[in-house]
């Protein structure tokens, strides 16, 4: 029997990555907020890599810093190892990636959800959502408790219906021995929301006294430290180092004469997995003439002896996998202290969602992480905040926030989640986004914290923060275009001797070899700055025209991304589309014709047609 209880303006439901920022943007927001969660226990947990950030992901990261979120906090302030990825190529795919000390992230996220103003977290399973009129009105948890509401996000991860597997041993079960959600599926379904199901697995994890580390390659942290917050100040701390390992011929032999007994080849496991992320057993058979496959031992904390082995996912049965582990080099004596295992789960399409990760059907119903088909911490929290974000909006009364794909990778993330879908878990990738030269991690604040705190959630600290660095480089660039060394500045500055005569500083920069502090050593008239804004200034004078080039490619852009789709059209009456376009269109639904334009199987014929019909639409409403 279900009894009332206190009313929220909002509830999350599920205390992950993506519901734990949720939940911040709505309290912070000013809506009185319950956070709802399995198990407490559980609150950011990291089931799987214990780190945060890496290729794409980090600029996720900063993003969701930019905007007010709080993962990039989180991360500063518990993290063991440091490292700047990329640093080889261009600016663009910069990415930060720090190793986490886990237990500590937890704690540290857990104390900014309980001491926040607004939020409330509780723990409890949610078993029913219920809408009236097409809206969402409350949810109730299995123990009867029934919480009034107006808004509600899905965060639920990886739980629902979630079910572990090792070999021919399945558990019905969350990720790490926790419990899973055995009812809120159905609940989704009886909303009209169709369900599928999806796969992701984790390693094994060892005993680090049971590992010859000398047979490995170390890899240190990086010795200037770059913080993922905006607000974070220079970071020092004494590091642990990670380590590169490779499998050998007899890891690969030991798998194939295994795969009868692999869940993935046997058909136990009927969930879609990750393409960009295999298990190890599927590496060695789609792989099959590769001879080696790299590994990374990394450590789960400072207070444990378990490290995580990084790229050797597996659902194997038990026995196989101690083989598999001892025939690396440096592990032959290894003592597994968890078994490795693929988790499978139910997820909706997320075709179904505005660009708001509301629901279309339901109002007031909000989807955000892996619930939408995603995967990755990373991925996950920008979805939370922006879905938390548009939650607060609407309860507000005030205008939705709309991240398009020329703005950042969280608008590229639910831009292709909600207007192409996803056959199988999505991972951000930079050659995901288009405009990546504009949408860099190091200028995250500068594209993303007005927005944050125009919506009420960046803080008048991060916004001010912001400012003074678009002021000083302003300012610097004027200064770099103004200044012109002397030939003898021009000689230090480049290190040469048979330099004649000067040159204008920002036409030195342009050089490749050429960073500010060059300059700045060689010309007093050169102040010293802050590094951040330095970087922007090398940045910006040094890849001028291609990124002149991307601000015509986004103006060209943002001429089809507003013209906006009426709701209620019907694409079945629009003559001149094909049929495999109408069905698309009307699944999906596209909120724009740039939206619309991006679907698969919509033709470039199909969007002249569409551009026909919606400015007859729009001479017929101005007549």
């Amino acid at each position: 029997m279900s009894f009332l209880s206190e009313s929220y303006e909002v509830v999350v439901i599920g205390a992950g990555h993506a519901g734990c920022e949720a939940a911040l943007a709505c309290a912070r927001m000013g809506q009185k907020t319950l956070l709802l969660t399995l198990n407490i226990d559980g609150v950011a947990l990291m089931p799987c890599n214990p780190s945060i950030g890496g290729t794409a992901k980090g600029h996720l990261v900063r993003e969701v810093d930019a905007l007010g979120g709080e993962m990039g906090r989180a991360i500063d302030d518990t993290f063991i190892q440091s490292r700047m990825l990329n640093t080889g190529k261009g600016p663009a795919v910069h990415s930060l990636r720090a190793q986490a000390d886990k237990k500590n992230y937890q704690k540290r996220m857990l104390h900014a959800l309980q001491t926040q103003q607004n939020l409330t977290l509780r723990q409890g399973e949610v078993c029913r959502i219920r809408e009236e009129n097409g809206h969402v009105v409350s949810v109730e948890t299995t123990t009867g408790a029934m919480y009034p509401c107006r808004a509600v996000v899905v965060a639920t991860g990886v739980y629902l219906k979630s079910r572990c597997i090792v070999g021919e041993t399945h558990t019905d079960s969350g990720p790490s021995g926790l419990g899973n959600a055995k009812h809120l599926s159905d609940a989704l379904e009886a909303l009209g929301f169709a369900l599928r199901r999806f796969k992701t697995g984790t390693p094994a994890r060892v005993d680090m006294r049971t590992v010859d580390f000398s047979k490995f390659e170390e890899q240190p942290g990086d010795p200037r430290i770059v913080p993922f917050s905006f607000l974070s100040g220079p970071l020092q701390k004494e590091q642990i180092s990670c380590y590169l390992g490779y499998t050998t011929p007899e890891t690969h032999r030991i798998i194939r004469e295994n795969l009868h007994r692999a869940p993935l080849y046997s058909g136990d496991i009927h969930g879609v997995g990750p393409r960009y992320c295999p298990s190890i057993e599927d590496k060695v058979v789609r792989f099959a003439d590769r001879e080696r496959h790299p590994l990374f031992l990394e450590p789960e904390g400072l207070d444990t002896l378990e490290w995580y082995v990084q790229g050797m996912s597996s659902s194997m049965p038990e026995d196989v996998q101690w083989a598999i582990y001892r025939s690396i080099p440096g592990m032959e004596h290894v003592q597994l202290t968890r078994l490795a295992y693929a988790i499978e789960y139910d997820c909706i399409d997320p075709t179904v969602l505005r660009s708001t990760l509301e629901s279309k059907a339901v109002e007031g119903l909000y989807f955000a992480g892996q619930i939408n088909g995603s995967s990755g911490y990373e991925e996950a929290a920008a979805q939370g905040i922006y879905a938390g974000m548009n939650a607060a909006l609407k309860l507000q009364g005030r205008e939705p926030m709309i991240l398009s794909r020329a703005d950042a990778y969280i608008g590229v993330l639910v831009d292709d989640l909600t207007g192409k879908g996803t056959n199988e878990p999505y991972r951000m990738m930079t050659s995901r986004a288009e405009y990546r030269l504009l949408l860099r991690q190091d200028n995250a604040d500068l594209r993303l914290t007005e927005i944050g705190y125009r919506a009420g959630l960046a803080s008048s600290e991060r916004y001010e923060k912001m400012l003074s660095k678009s002021r000083d480089l302003s300012g610097l660039l004027g200064q770099l275009s103004a200044t012109h060394l002397t030939a003898e500045e021009t000689r230090r500055a480049l290190h040469d001797d048979s330099i004649v005569n000067g040159a204008r500083a920002s036409d030195l920069l342009r050089r490749a070899e050429v960073r500010y502090a060059d300059l700045a050593a060689a010309c007093p008239q050169l102040p010293a700055m802050r590094e951040d804004v330095t970087e922007q200034a090398e940045i910006t004078i040094k890849y001028e025209g291609y990124l002149a080039r991307q601000r015509r490619q986004v103006e060209e852009f943002k001429r089809t991304e507003n013209v906006r789709i009426p709701e209620n059209i019907n694409y079945e009456n629009i003559t001149g589309l094909r049929i495999e376009a109408r069905q698309k269109l009307q699944k999906i639904r596209p909120e724009t014709l740039g939206a619309a334009q991006r679907i698969s199987g919509v033709s470039p014929g199909d969007v002249a047609v569409l551009m026909i019909k919606l400015e007859q639409i729009r001479r017929e409403d101005k007549a």
